[in-house]
């Protein structure tokens, strides 16, 4: 559970605090959140499995912050393994430390703890957090996590009645150790066998509305391997916000959603008062999966009746126009009271070109996935231990080439250098017959482009380069590319990954440094105190 309290209430906290890490605001409120993690019985799809729970709850429970709140989050993992939670989104300014992946962080052992000590620090929007290990991700462990604007920060549309959390994606049956097994003898998944929303089955799940009156649905993509598509019988969607974005504030019918990616909505309920289907699908996929939840008005003079509208299937330009259709408003303010078109992203010179391109590969008889070439082994060491400790031996800068080799793939612990403070243009190059989903952990980007085709330079007259969205998590259409323009403003050691998850389990995946040589904390908080250390990092001192 947690609390929010204000920094006259934290006084006998103020040394516990300051004794894990020097660089909280203690201008800002706290939030203290205390959470167990197990093992236990589920029946999403009417099979008992194992998941995993967090205070007893699957989901895990709703993280409600406001921007430039302190987190205090202690994980106690009563698991039989180790374990690691990551914050999908969340920026961690400045301090890569908390990030809570493998790259980053040593894992929490068994019957052991580890508080992570965040600032939400200027951002607003919808995110989730997940577990980041051991395919731990298809047993739940997951929630939602919300950042809500400042009170003294105008938001663009008037305050909704109630506002929901939607978590919904793909799900099978088998434990995650099943699934690991698959992937970790060389094989892919099967085609999962069902979908859920806030870890429930069909019409398992129901959010109560008054007739008349608006809401929000936050709603994340927080499955294995499948982009989903969103809709309410009945009821158009105006789309407010994505990952901490603004947008034009255009009506849908059915929005797709990416695999990690999340969105804001606003529901009118002005419908006859009775009950009706949300609906989740699958997109892309030969077999479509669909489940429902139900939206019930408070006076319904009936259940939910008919079948469930039909969405979507495997149209992709479909799915592009509906992309391309969304776009930031430039004069709502962001995080902060100034507007967010203030920020002209499209003047701004890059200093480099990354290329990525994804593929299928087996190497040694094995299925693995790789970026340009490079399909990435974890190392005996977080890597941004060994950086800061400079253990050699680890990693090295330049493991993977910042274009496509057309090469063979092969093993290793990939690592790109980049400069703090440059602005990259990152293209996301796809030649296989499958929609992929990107994430890169602490930055926000701009999605300048997407077509279908190989990228050229030529393509770059097609960018929107006066008001596309700013998000972390973006697809890539098949035998498509996407181009981003990402700001280099956060120093750390940073992934980035697939989130199909047994693509980044099996190696589609790799690290960025972001490098400053001053070595200031005005640049990068130092290590905290409470810094768990393994493998070659043992017995050095944080």
């Amino acid at each position: 559970m947690g609390a929010r309290r204000g920094p006259r209430e934290v006084v006998s906290m103020a040394v516990l605090v300051l004794s894990l890490v020097s660089c909280v605001n203690g201008d800002d409120p706290y939030s203290f959140y205390n959470w167990n993690v197990t093992y236990g019985d589920v029946y999403p799809l009417g099979v008992k499995q194992q998941g995993i729970l967090i205070n007893g709850q699957f989901p895990g429970p709703q993280i409600e912050s406001v921007t430039n709140d302190n987190l205090i989050i202690n994980v106690f993992n009563a698991l039989d393994e180790p374990f690691l939670i990551s914050w999908n989104g969340v920026q961690q300014k400045r301090n890569s430390w908390q990030d809570g992946v493998y790259g980053t962080n040593c894992p929490i052992p068994p019957g052991q703890n580890f508080t992570y000590i965040l600032q939400v620090k200027d951002q607003i929007g919808s995110y989730f957090y997940f577990p980041s290990l051991a395919f731990h991700k298809a047993a739940g462990g997951f929630g939602g996590f919300k950042i809500l604007s400042r009170s003294v920060i105008p938001v663009p549309f008037p305050p909704p009645a109630n506002d929901f959390t939607i978590l919904a994606g793909d799900w099978f049956t088998k434990n995650h150790s099943d699934l690991r097994a698959i992937l970790d003898g060389g094989s892919d998944l099967p085609f999962p066998d069902g979908l859920l929303i806030n870890g429930r089955g069909s019409n398992g799940y129901t959010f109560t509305v008054d007739q008349g009156k608006m809401y929000r649905f936050r709603i994340s993509n927080v499955g294995i391997t499948t982009a989903i598509n969103f809709r309410i019988q009945g009821h158009k969607m105006v789309l407010v916000e994505v990952e901490g974005t603004h947008t034009l504030q255009n009506t849908y019918d059915s929005l797709d959603i990416h695999l990690g990616q999340s969105c804001s909505v606003l529901v009118t309920c002005d419908q006859p008062a009775q009950d009706y289907y949300i609906v989740v699908s699958t997109r892309f996929t030969s077999e479509v999966l669909t489940t429902t939840s139900i939206l019930h008005y408070s006076n319904s003079a009936g259940s939910v009746s008919g079948p469930p509208p039909g969405g979507p299937t495997v149209q992709i330009d479909w799915s592009l126009e509906q992309a391309r259709s969304m776009r930031r408003n430039l004069t709502a303010s962001g995080p902060r009271p100034n507007p967010q078109g203030s920020y002209h992203y499209g003047m701004i010179n890059t200093t480099q070109t990354i290329r990525l391109a994804n593929s299928a590969s087996v190497i040694n008889g094995k299925q693995r996935y790789a970026v340009n070439s490079v399909s990435f082994v974890p190392a005996d060491t977080p890597l941004k231990l060994a950086d800061y400790f400079n253990i050699p031996g680890v990693f090295t800068l330049g493991s993977i080439p910042n274009s496509p080799t057309g090469g063979a793939a092969y093993l290793q612990t990939s690592v790109m250098a980049a400069d703090f403070r440059g602005y990259a243009e990152i293209v996301f190059e796809n030649s296989e017959d499958t929609v992929q989903s990107w994430h890169i952990d602490g930055h926000n980007f701009f999605v300048v482009g997407m077509d279908g085709g190989q990228w050229t330079p030529a393509s770059r007259l097609s960018y929107n380069l006066r008001d596309t969205n700013s998000r972390c998590t973006v697809q890539v259409y098949p035998n498509s590319w996407t181009a981003v323009y990402m700001p280099l403003d956060n120093v750390g050691m940073w992934n980035v990954r697939s989130e199909n998850w047994a693509r980044q389990y099996l190696g589609q995946q790799f690290y960025f440094r972001v490098y400053s040589s001053a070595k200031s904390w005005r640049d990068e908080y130092p290590i905290p105190s409470n810094a768990l250390l393994c493998g070659r990092a043992a017995g050095h001192h944080a």
